[in-house]
Order: structure tokens, then sequence, then C-alpha cells
């Protein structure tokens, strides 16, 4: 069953794109029209896309891993911040922090030393400290918690990233593309839809149009861990070992296959790029 229709999709304004001369050629195949030099996009594709990637990321939500949300544009901060944190799973609203994906063990690192300070403040050590001391600490895990506070249950890499525009969150996307992580986004006229696995032709401007796909997502992810939960509480006492983290890979195999299409592409281009030098 469609999670979406075409009116709703045309009521948020989803359709408009960019002006002409700023459109990506890649975004040819879901481009419906122009219309006074601006590109309208095609609703029924972008309704197929959206079903798709909530298909996805419903089996994702379903196999226990998690999904990180990344929106650090201005007119999606505090809609994709509301929208996410009902879900349990983790975003990124701020600035990105280069490396919050490659080089994980150091951000982790600073995830345990916001946390350590939260063990200082029910333990009493807090208390003990001079008040320019509490003063540092204070400012200290302000800083933590804006930039990383709502990834603080992010144990391990996620199993897949949503990014609200594909262009401003190149470096997050990037990331992700190195280390093989699934990256469903929304992508405008002005953007590249081959940079990811699973994308959404989508106005990635309008607040209208970000709330309603974000909704739709989160909705599958809900979805997914409902089902988690259903069998989880079917098994009752039965004990049933934890599923390996290659058991939880296979989970996830309807999900990478285009992964692994996009690794073969992704090195035809730097083979590619190397010869140009």
């Amino acid at each position: 069953m469609p999670r979406t229709n075409f009116q709703e999709l045309l009521d948020a304004g989803v359709h408009f794109g960019h002006l002409k001369r700023k459109w990506n050629p890649n975004m040819a195949p879901y481009i419906f029209m122009e219309k006074n030099g601006i590109h309208i996009i095609d609703l029924h594709k972008t309704a197929h896309k959206i079903d798709e990637a909530a298909e996805a990321m419903k089996r994702i939500a379903k196999s226990g891993r998690k999904v990180l949300f990344v929106a650090t544009k201005k007119q999606a901060k505090e809609i994709v911040a509301e929208r996410v944190a009902k879900t349990g799973m983790p975003f990124v609203v701020e600035r990105w922090s280069g490396g919050m994906l490659t080089n994980f063990p150091t951000v982790r690192k600073a995830v345990k030393k916001m946390l350590s300070i939260d063990k200082m403040t029910i333990d009493g050590t807090y208390d003990h400290l001079s008040k320019r001391e509490r003063l540092q600490v204070a400012r200290q895990r302000a800083k933590l918690e804006k930039l990383l506070g709502s990834i603080k249950d992010l144990t391990r890499l996620p199993a897949a990233l949503f990014v609200v525009d594909v262009s401003k969150e190149h470096i997050a996307v990037n990331e992700a593309r190195k280390l093989n992580i699934p990256v469903f986004g929304m992508v405008d006229t002005n953007s590249d839809p081959e940079k990811v696995d699973f994308a959404i032709p989508a106005n990635d401007d309008a607040s209208k149009s970000i709330f309603l796909i974000t909704d739709i997502i989160c909705n599958a992810i809900e979805e997914g861990l409902n089902e988690r939960k259903i069998e989880k509480d079917k098994e009752g006492t039965t004990a049933k070992p934890k599923k390996s983290d290659s058991e939880e890979e296979e989970d996830d195999a309807p999900v990478k296959k285009t992964v692994r299409k996009r690794i073969s592409r992704a090195s035809a281009e730097e083979g590619a790029s190397e010869n140009t030098e």
C-alpha cells in the first residue's frame, strides 16, 4: 500500500525544483516539465521513490539497527529534530563535525566525556570543584551537548544515513560513501541523485515538503520498531541467541544491493579521474 499520494505531495509543494540554469543533468529522469524557468519534479516518480525508501527504512529499524538523520539547514533543523526524536533515532541538526563517521572512535570518546560529566553531577563530584572549574565543566558540557547530544546513544556506526539536502550535507554523504553506509536523501533538481543510494526527488527547501517526507520515513521506522517489539514479545521467555553482526548485515541485504552498485561506479569514477591526471 502506497505511503503517500499525489495530492499530498502537491499540497506540500514537493514538486517545485530550482531554476533551470541551476539544474543537475542527472536529475533529468525525475523532471516532469519546466514552468516559468523553474523545473517541476515528477511527483509520480517521487511517490514511488518514497515508498521504496520507506520500506528499506522499515527493514533496517526492524533489524534493530540505527539510522542517522542529518539536516543542518535552517528550515529543516527544528522539523527533523522534533520528528526524529520521537522515533529514538540519532540526528544531527547543528554543524556536521568532519570525521563524525570516518573517525567515529574519537567521536565516541567525546560522547563518553559528556556522559562522565553527567556522572560527576550525579555522584556529587561536581559539587566539590571550585567555582572556576564548575564553570569550565559546564561550558564544555553545553558545547558537547549541542554537537553530540542527539547521537549519544549511537554506540556504533549507523546502518544508514538520511539527509535532507544532499548538496549541503556533502561531507556527511562522502563519509558514508567511504564506509559503504547506505545513504537516503531528498534530492532537489540542483543536486546529484547518483551520490546517494536511495534518492527521493523533492523540494528540499520548503518546510512543508521537508516535514511530509521526514514524517513518512519516520512512520516507516516506527512500523519496523513496533514489529520488532511484537516479535520479541511473542518469543516470551524462550531464550534466543542474539544476532551477530553478520546476521544483522544479512537483514540489511536488500538495502545494500544498491550500495554494491555504487561502489563499482565509484571505483570506475576514481579510475577515470586518475587517468585524466
